[in-house]
């Protein structure tokens, strides 16, 4: 892991050198993308983003907690939480270490199998 933090200011500057938006008109678009998701979420609408996951809100019941210095019971009150579930295909990704998409991996794929052997008869 590199410890980067992925923002809307670098959102906005990827639009920019991949659609090639104005930067203001790129950020306007990060913007509503991102307060459509809020929106959503906050009317207790899931939010579905296909090879990437869902977002959902959950609703958590009253419990009872215990303060961990004094072992105290402490009432837990109810509340929405916001719950992520990413796709099998994110999940892929995550786990192999690969930011290419299938098709891309075909690709890369082809020119592999297209190399002539070594001596040693490996790729």
């Amino acid at each position: 892991m590199n410890g980067k933090t992925l923002t809307r200011a670098d959102l906005a500057e990827a639009v920019v050198e991949k659609v090639g938006l104005p930067r203001n008109e790129s950020q306007e678009l990060v913007e509503r993308v991102l307060d459509e998701i809020s929106g959503s979420l906050a009317e207790g609408d899931a939010v579905k983003l296909s090879s990437f996951g869902s977002f959902g809100i959950r609703q958590k019941g009253e419990r009872v907690g215990r303060n961990p210095k004094t072992g105290q019971e402490v009432p837990i009150t109810p509340r929405r939480v916001l719950v992520f579930r990413p796709s099998n295909i994110m999940k892929d990704r995550i786990n192999k270490g690969h930011s290419r998409r299938p098709s891309e991996k075909a690709s890369v794929a082809a020119k592999v199998s297209d190399r002539p052997a070594d001596k040693s008869g490996e790729r």
